[in-house]
């Protein structure tokens, strides 16, 4: 279906951050938009706060100010809803509750013409719900976007049970035509990314209650070995810890209290406590002027004289690390194996997803020391490191000593399952895995999502794929050996493609 022409108008219903970022979307692609909110002046004061945010373009040269005023006289406040009646678009992004949605939507659809489509920005409420009591439900479709919405590229075009199709590819097409990356997404809890985001906050909670590392040192192993732009305590002290825990709260609940999406008893008791990250400046870091981040762990140098590496077979999604350790000076001597490095006294491997001492007694490794996914290891800052208990002070001086000589930070972590990274990957993956298997979204959408919504490096079903066949789920079902927890079992989609021998853009 095509796109709504920009002479048709748009209306946003809600002049607060969310909508007025909206309204300055849809104005940017040059339709006349109504701004209404039932507060007296907040139409207004959201177009002023458009025009103040917009004028500092204009100041720094990077906007003309005839495009400026143009764009802002497109922007009409309403006092009264009836104004709104001639849009042909009409988008609500007022409060997350919904009887107050359901009491708006059923206004508009005495308002506007048969034709008129209904769009709510949603984060949380079924459109199905939404839609139960509408005249006309085939015309309400989910239209996410995410904050601030002039700048994150993603809207979620999500389709409630009786959604019209051809409704939802109007409003896809529209949004593309407004520079944003739609993609589909059925009414499920959580959508897309509030769904599939879930464990990556989880994995690094759930690591600091079992005291594997400190936060700034997994933060730091998420944005260094991960290559995310943020770790996961820096983003929730971002975002907000009451928001962040009613959304983990609102999916868990809403799956029936599946084990994948359980709160974490950590994030529980800040929100208790009223530290609530950044807002109030206090959270898993302090904000207060004159506080200093806390450094991440990081090993000091490690002597070692070794100049000679053993890479037996193949590293897998590691094999990159034993081309920076020649590109580093030393020597390496490639021979047959079962895929691992030794350095001295250690013999270093990619984590399985099985703690270091569990894989060293079952495997006969003595001297075993674990190290990290990295998104790239060309290029990896940082990596964690886990030794089993088995293995000796001087190995793991060893292998602390075979990393650095390449220039690599290490982190030293307790022996913990998965580790930071690859534990998390395979969680994210494994959540994605599952929504595209209940029929959420596509799998190219469902990657697109994750990265345009949440600037991830890489898709996490992408990610899966690369790092090669049945490696997710291996580390998967070696995870929930390890914890005997149904909250890590691999999804039914992971576990076909790894018998099939194939990925998920195969």
């Amino acid at each position: 279906m095509p796109a709504l022409d920009s002479q048709i108008a748009i209306a946003v219903i809600g002049a607060g951050a969310m909508g007025s970022g909206i309204a300055q979307v849809a104005a940017q692609a040059g339709h006349p938009v109504f701004l209404h909110d039932q507060r007296q002046g907040a139409a207004e004061a959201g177009r002023a706060s458009i025009a103040k945010q917009l004028q500092r373009r204009v100041d720094q040269g990077k906007m003309e100010q005839p495009a400026l005023d143009a764009l802002i006289n497109r922007i009409q406040p309403v006092s009264a809803l009836a104004e709104v009646a001639s849009a042909g678009l009409v988008i609500e992004a007022i409060v997350e509750n919904l009887d107050i949605k359901r009491g708006l939507l059923s206004n508009l659809e005495d308002l506007c013409g048969d034709d008129t489509i209904l769009a709510t920005n949603t984060s949380s409420i079924s459109i199905t719900a939404l839609g139960a009591q509408m005249k006309r439900p085939q015309r309400l479709v989910g239209m996410h976007f995410f904050n601030p919405a002039p700048l994150m590229a993603l809207v979620e075009v999500v389709l409630g049970l009786a959604t019209d199709k051809t409704v939802a590819e109007t409003v896809h097409a529209t949004a593309s035509n407004w520079g944003k990356k739609p993609v589909y997404a059925t009414s499920t809890p959580g959508f897309i990314v509030n769904r599939v985001a879930r464990p990556f906050y989880a994995e690094s909670l759930r690591l600091v209650q079992e005291q594997a590392a400190d936060p700034a040192t997994l933060d730091a192993l998420m944005r260094e070995a991960g290559n995310f732009r943020m770790g996961a305590f820096e983003l929730t002290d971002l975002i907000g810890h009451d928001v962040n825990y009613a959304v983990t709260n609102s999916v868990f609940n809403a799956y029936f209290q599946d084990s994948r999406f359980l709160p974490s008893l950590i994030q529980q008791e800040l929100v208790e406590a009223g530290r609530l990250g950044r807002k109030n400046g206090q959270g898993f870091y302090s904000y207060r002027d004159g506080d200093e981040r806390p450094a991440p762990q990081t090993e000091p140098d490690c002597d070692s004289t070794e100049q000679v590496v053993i890479a037996e077979g193949d590293l897998g999604p590691a094999q990159a690390l034993v081309e920076r350790l020649r590109e580093a000076g030393l020597t390496v001597i490639e021979r047959d194996g079962t895929g691992q490095l030794r350095f001295g006294q250690a013999v270093l491997a990619l984590t399985d997803g099985r703690m270091a001492t569990e894989r060293a007694a079952a495997d006969g490794i003595a001297n075993l020391v674990l190290f990290d996914l990295a998104f790239d290891y060309r290029k990896a800052g940082r990596l964690a490191l886990a030794a089993a208990d088995q293995t000796s002070a001087r190995a793991l001086q060893d292998a602390c000593a075979l990393l650095q000589k390449a220039g690599i930070a290490v982190s030293r972590i307790a022996d913990r399952p998965g580790l930071v990274v690859m534990r998390t990957v395979a969680m994210l993956a494994n959540e994605a895995a599952d929504a595209h298997l209940q029929g959420v979204a596509t799998v190219a959408d469902i990657d697109l999502a994750m990265q345009a919504g949440l600037n991830y490096p890489e898709g996490p079903l992408s990610w899966s794929d690369r790092l090669g066949n049945g490696r997710v789920f291996t580390v998967l079902n070696h995870i929930q050996n390890s914890y005997g927890e149904d909250r890590y079992r691999p999804a039914l989609l992971l576990r076909k493609n790894h018998f099939a021998n194939k990925g998920f853009y195969a």
